[in-house]
């Protein structure tokens, strides 16, 4: 850590003081670490009386053995580190905030965390983007729209990059600033310098670098050796880089053994050398420099920077390229070669045109050194201060950190982190059991399909939050194997209880339960990370979805609604589940037209549990399908449910009661009050503002998380920090203390909805004029 006190302790100046670069850094082999830690350096030289910092991001609890210049560091999945990142940017008046973005580093939902703690930064903040995606999920797209709007300024690194800002994320170009990939400042020798230091004298050697994983193409090289062979046998192709981390996490070298025996295959393999481990940047130069050709085999298109190729061609090298977008414009006008993706062919005629004419080789060579001198870090980091000095001077952020205090200012609340202590502690080989007596498990009243579709839902989106924990694979897969277990192929229905001897205790389970099967199915097929879960859960739901068209229950429709729509927003849908989905939603639909009414806007004489679920459903659908009854019928029962479930105060959430509930024309009851009703009510106030935009939304949300952390009649805590889990219900005079499967899970579903929404933009103010669009009808009017 830094020095807290001294980092901005001069920024009252005019001057600029002090900069802090947030981003990964060396020791942590990646690309993003070596740029940060280069940048740094670079912005450091060029301003020697500016303090330089950074904060690291950690992708292990664990962290790096990070030298002194970085001043914080956060873990990537918790964000209360971002929310205290914030605060001591902001306590030590730092005057520029430089953040490195790659959806990968950080937190949330495809890194939506870092919105987080930009939302509450006060100082210019410049953005340098190192993946613009050409095809953006709508949460990716998103995000950057969201970084553009909380930047100062974007730094790019390529022409297209410009393009893709401004065309498909509608970004002002004056925000937009370019500034090439850095690069080392190496003089331009012979590549005979250096090959003696890797045994490769005499030789011709061509390279790839950089860290190995499938979609680099590399076997397309090795392919393409016989053929280069023939014309000259005194080639070597040097594969330097160490396995990604990650996918040898998953993988192990699967990758790199096949391409060893692919080279056996083919004969070549006295002509493969790898070099696998993590090259430091001396002797990155060295293997650069014994190169004669440089090649980058990627697979497709959607590489809108490569570091590695910047380094080549500064340095130099003579690249052949596929024509990924990077290689496309830095080889342009002579600098290099580009082949077809794949074609080994190809890339062996190129390979041996070069080696059989050394003065087009060296023609290359010096257009690409040439070119690559705007591109050293001394020069990048004078042009990262001009930018910041511009940034200071002429801000171009409009929106500024919102309130701590008032409604709005819940976003800023700090959350529990997500712990499944209790989750583990409830579950065994089976799956997860029902009940706990306090908090030890229960084995009396063994297992049901209800809670294992719940504890599907929270295992495979909690590792979108928690990407290190490979307990999480384990439990989906049990939790998924019980749900298989769990359905009767003859009857095509889910059987739901099951003792603990593992019995079933009936030959099909109700309809409610077969629902929420099919929910957690489909939130594993578009979260799962798993491809075997996914294609085992999607195969399931196909198999289990139609009998759902003759069901009797709203929520049981409601709950298979919600799971169509998940699976649907995964692109795992077909035309089948499409046309169901629209049957189903209509027969909701026709539910409520026929009981609802002005006073009692519900389908049923009675609301039970889980209702918000059914507004939830709606909205989804109508929001599917361009539905505007559907969506204002939604929007009414939820506003209805919302105003009826909070205390004559109007502080706190108050679920309807599972003693007397609540029956047309007759009292609500107080008690006992269940955890679910909140889960649901947090689900479907999410999905409400996601459409409206309309904040009260999301302050509805976060009183009924908070229901959960004691604000309710009792001002008791159902929510257990030393377990994990939580309690069963609020009764009328204390809360019950056993802590099952359905509170802890619908506690852990709440806490999940809230993560995945936080860090996904503000929430806007609507004034009256732009409420007026969604005035909420009645049912059944146009």
């Amino acid at each position: 850590m830094g020095n807290l006190q001294n980092i901005g302790a001069k920024s009252g100046r005019k001057a600029l003081k002090s900069i802090v670069i947030v981003g990964n850094h060396l020791p942590r082999r990646c690309g993003i670490a070596t740029f940060t830690t280069h940048l740094l350096e670079s912005i450091a030289l060029n301003a020697q009386n500016v303090n330089c910092w950074a904060i690291a991001m950690n992708d292990q609890p664990e962290g790096y053995a990070y030298p002194p210049q970085v001043w914080f560091e956060i873990n990537q999945d918790q964000l209360k580190d971002y929310n205290l990142a914030a605060d001591m940017l902001n306590l030590n008046h730092v005057d520029i905030v430089c953040v490195q973005h790659e959806y990968g580093i950080f937190g949330g939902q495809r890194g939506s965390f870092i919105i987080e703690l930009l939302s509450d930064l006060k100082m210019p903040i410049v953005t340098t983007l190192h993946t613009i995606l050409k095809n953006p999920t709508d949460e990716e797209r998103n995000i950057i729209v969201q970084l553009a709007e909380l930047s100062d300024r974007l730094v790019v690194m390529s022409e297209r990059s410009v393009d893709f800002l401004r065309d498909i994320y509608e970004v002002d170009a004056e925000k937009i600033i370019l500034i090439h990939h850095g690069i080392p400042d190496a003089p331009l020798v012979e590549s005979s310098t250096y090959k003696g230091k890797f045994g490769v004298s005499g030789k011709k050697v061509l390279l790839t670098f950089g860290l190995i994983s499938p979609g680099k193409g590399i076997e397309t090289v090795i392919d393409a050796l016989p053929e280069i062979l023939k014309n000259h046998p005194d080639v070597i192709y040097m594969v330097v880089g160490a396995t990604h981390p990650h996918l040898k996490t998953e993988q192990g070298e699967d990758y790199r053994i096949g391409l060893h025996l692919r080279a056996k295959k083919l004969g070549v393999e006295d002509h493969v050398v790898f070099h696998d481990h993590f090259v430091a940047d001396e002797d990155l130069l060295a293997f650069i420099g014994a190169a004669d050709i440089y090649v980058t085999p990627y697979l497709n298109e959607a590489q809108i920077i490569s570091g590695t190729l910047a380094y080549a061609l500064g340095m130099g090298n003579a690249v052949l390229s596929t024509p990924y977008w990077h290689a496309q414009e830095l080889l342009a006008e002579g600098r290099g070669r580009l082949f077809p993706f794949r074609d080994h062919v190809q890339l062996s005629r190129e390979v041996i045109d070069l080696l059989d004419h050394p003065d087009k080789l060296r023609a290359i060579q010096h257009k690409a050194y040439d070119y690559g001198r705007q591109m050293v870090w001394s020069y990048v980091g004078s042009r990262y201060i001009e930018i910041f000095e511009q940034a200071r001077h002429h801000r171009l952020r409009k929106c500024v950190p919102v309130s701590k205090l008032g409604p709005i200012g819940l976003r800023q609340q700090t959350l529990p982190e997500i712990k499944l202590d209790h989750l583990l502690r409830m579950t065994d080989g089976v799956g997860m059991l029902q009940h706990s007596k306090f908090t030890v498990p229960d084995r009396e009243h063994g297992y049901c399909v209800d809670d294992n579709a719940r504890a599907l839902i929270v295992a495979v989106t909690a590792k979108n939050f928690q990407p290190q924990d490979t307990s999480l694979n384990d439990l989906a897969s049990t939790y998924l194997s019980f749900l298989d277990h769990a359905f009767n192929r003859d009857t095509c229905l889910f059987r739901n209880f099951m003792s603990y001897e593992r019995c079933w205790l009936e030959e099909k389970g109700s309809e409610d339960s077969h629902g929420r099967a099919l929910w957690g199915l489909g939130v594993a097929s578009a979260l799962g990370k798993n491809e075997g879960q996914i294609s085992h859960a999607a195969d399931l739901f196909q198999i289990a979805l139609p009998a759902v068209e003759h069901f009797t229950s709203p929520r049981a429709v409601a709950f298979t609604l919600i799971g169509i729509h998940a699976l649907l927003s995964g692109d795992s849908g077909n035309s089948q589940i499409e046309t169901l989905c629209k049957i189903l939603s209509n027969k909701l639909m026709q539910w409520f037209r026929h009981t609802a009414s002005k006073d009692w806007p519900w389908c049923e004489e009675t609301l039970t549990y889980d209702n918000a679920r059914l507004p939830q459903a709606l909205l989804l659908s109508g929001q599917w399908l361009n539905d505007n009854e559907m969506l204002q019928t939604a929007l009414r029962t939820l506003s209805w449910l919302k105003e009826i479930q909070r205390d004559k105060s109007d502080c706190y959430f108050s679920a309807i009661g599972n003693k007397g509930w609540y029956t047309r024309g007759g009292d609500i009851a107080q008690f006992d009050q269940q955890p679910i009703e909140a889960a649901a009510m947090i689900d479907a106030c999410i999905a409400a503002f996601n459409i409206t935009r309309d904040e009260e939304w999301i302050t509805c949300a976060y009183r009924c998380l908070n229901w959960y952390q004691g604000d309710n009649e009792l001002n008791l805590s159902l929510y257990d920090h030393a377990t994990g889990g939580c309690r069963d219900g609020l009764q009328v005079e204390s809360v019950n203390e056993n802590q099952g499967a359905e509170s802890t899970l619908c506690w852990l579903m709440a806490l999940l909805a809230i993560y995945k929404h936080r860090g996904h933009g503000e929430v806007k103010q609507l004034d009256e004029k732009e409420r007026e669009p969604m005035v909420v009808k009645e049912p059944g009017m146009a």
